[in-house]
């Protein structure tokens, strides 16, 4: 098997023929892909409408469409890492359904591949397909993320990407459950390059994240690959104990110049607020990171299959 497509699925029916109908027509006509083999393994993400009857009637069409069906709703990351694993190619493009990921551009990825490059990666150029606040919050999350991360992700880059075999080896070795993919394809090194493209609306139907699912999504990003939220603290702590020393010693010399004065209520009643707003702070993030380890620890699987088309073999351990 030369590629292995991974399409995590979760409510896309209305976009699922449209899809696979121009999927299969860009490796018919593209010379840089026609004489590849290819398996396209479909993730349903626990979806409640009619996309895993859609998927059966597909599957019966093509043998090169293979099905998992998670449980329930699992999230998309546990989604690629089970496409991951099952995959047999000599590399692998994970690629939405939604057509937002064009289809044409996995040619540029496999010429990109044949050069030598382990990991080929679509970096968003042109966005119209997502709203002013959406592409003004993602550009600042990658703005927070950078600083904070000792490995930087591109900006402007997706899941949409070519992982050569030897990548997906070494993704399919960590045992996090904490998982952010994009972190983890930056983490893992290998020889990079981005292609650029202009990302379109959805054919149809609409986006299954809402500004919520993001806010969680970016905490998790931000919490699985870096401590220096954590670490930041000690430099909140000391510079805020600076400040008290420096405030106190002031008092003291006011004190013993002027003599003593009745104390203000405001600024007592202010600094109680702001300290323990700050407490409050440093509690919820050693909360978002103690919940992490309390994961960890249990142990539990990334997602429970609930069942596998007979035409997927299972993958080595």
């Amino acid at each position: 098997m030369d590629i292995s497509l991974i399409v995590p699925v979760y409510n896309e029916a209305e976009v699922l023929y449209a899809f696979f109908e121009r999927l299969n027509g860009v490796f018919s006509s593209s010379e840089e892909l026609k004489d590849l083999e290819y398996e396209v393994i479909c993730v349903d993400d626990g979806s409640t409408d009619s996309t895993p009857s859609i998927l059966e009637d597909l599957l019966s069409r093509d043998s090169r469409i293979k099905l998992i069906s998670f449980s329930r709703n699992f999230g998309k990351e546990a989604a690629m890492f089970a496409g991951l694993k099952f995959a047999s190619g000599k590399c692998a493009v994970p690629i939405d359904a939604d057509l937002q990921d064009p289809p044409e551009l996995i040619a540029e990825f496999v010429k990109k591949w044949r050069e030598g490059f382990d990991m080929v990666y679509g970096v968003r150029v042109e966005r119209s397909g997502d709203s002013p606040a959406k592409r003004k919050t993602a550009e600042l999350f990658y703005k927070i993320y950078n600083s904070l991360s000792e490995r930087p992700i591109p900006r402007n880059t997706g899941d949409f990407r070519l992982i050569d075999r030897r990548v997906i080896d070494a993704i399919l070795k960590l045992h996090e459950r904490s998982i952010f993919m994009k972190g983890i394809f930056n983490w893992v090194g290998f020889k990079s390059v981005g292609v650029p493209y202009d990302r379109p609306e959805r054919v149809s139907g609409g986006s299954k994240w809402n500004y919520w699912k993001l806010w969680n999504f970016a905490l998790d990003g931000i919490t699985a690959s870096s401590t220096i939220p954590l670490r930041i603290w000690t430099y909140i702590g000391g510079a805020i104990a600076s400040i008290t020393g420096i405030y106190a010693l002031y008092i003291a010399l006011r004190t013993i110049v002027c003599g003593v004065d009745v104390p203000g209520y405001a600024s007592l009643f202010v600094s109680i607020l702001f300290f323990g707003s700050v407490q409050l702070i440093a509690l919820g993030i050693f909360g978002e990171y103690l919940g992490r380890i309390v994961a960890e620890v249990k142990g539990r699987p990334l997602y429970v299959i609930e069942k596998i088309s007979s035409n997927l073999a299972e993958p080595k351990e």
